[in-house]
């Protein structure tokens, strides 16, 4: 059962009881007004920049990795079925990948810590980053609204952004619907290229 919160909501002057949920979708609709919200992303367009820490507390930035191939994955959650198949499948074809001048940032919500965990885990040969307060997936349109077990809920929606070597966007699946078969898809775009 989710707690409720008593939150006051900018601008309206109004305080409203409310779960956990409903909170984060009003801070949604804050992000869509102030113009923070970016699902526009759009084949042959600048990538959205962005630097996130990874598993180390380094910093990385997208502008850092300009002259390659960048393979942006965005995934719900460390060590759970779909995105341990996903992150293994990009482990396993990780040298034929590699062929290709490519680098593979996974993207969740999820601490350094587990980054660690799970990288050592499975042995994980790619940099995973951490975006706690989802602003990178706000802008890369791979947080909002989704339909889970038939309900509407806000969370991290599994997609994939292929940045070429220019700085922008080769090719956005925009919904990844079978985790364990999405690294073998990458692997042949990146062939077909």
């Amino acid at each position: 059962m989710e707690s409720e919160t008593v939150g006051y909501i900018p601008g309206t002057g109004f305080a409203q009881t409310c779960t956990a949920v409903c909170v984060e979708y009003a801070l949604f609709q804050i992000l869509i007004q102030l113009g923070e919200w970016n699902m526009a992303i759009e084949e042959g367009k600048a990538a959205p920049a962005f630097t996130l820490k990874d598993r180390n507390g380094d910093k990385i930035a997208l502008r850092d990795l300009r002259g390659k191939n960048v393979i942006v994955y965005f995934y719900p959650r460390d060590d759970t079925p779909g995105c341990t198949k996903e992150a293994c499948g990009f482990r396993d074809l990780w040298k034929k990948i590699q062929k290709f001048d490519t680098v593979v940032l996974g993207i969740s919500p999820d601490s350094e810590a587990s980054h660690e965990k799970f990288a050592t885990k499975y042995k994980l040969p790619f940099t995973l980053l951490s975006d706690p307060d989802r602003k990178v997936m706000t802008k890369y349109g791979a947080y909002g609204e989704k339909m889970m077990y038939g309900k509407k809920t806000m969370g991290v929606i599994r997609s994939t952004v292929w940045v070429g070597p220019n700085g922008k966007v080769r090719k956005h699946w925009k919904k990844v619907a079978k985790a364990a078969d999405h690294p073998a898809k990458v692997l042949e775009a990146l062939n077909a290229e």
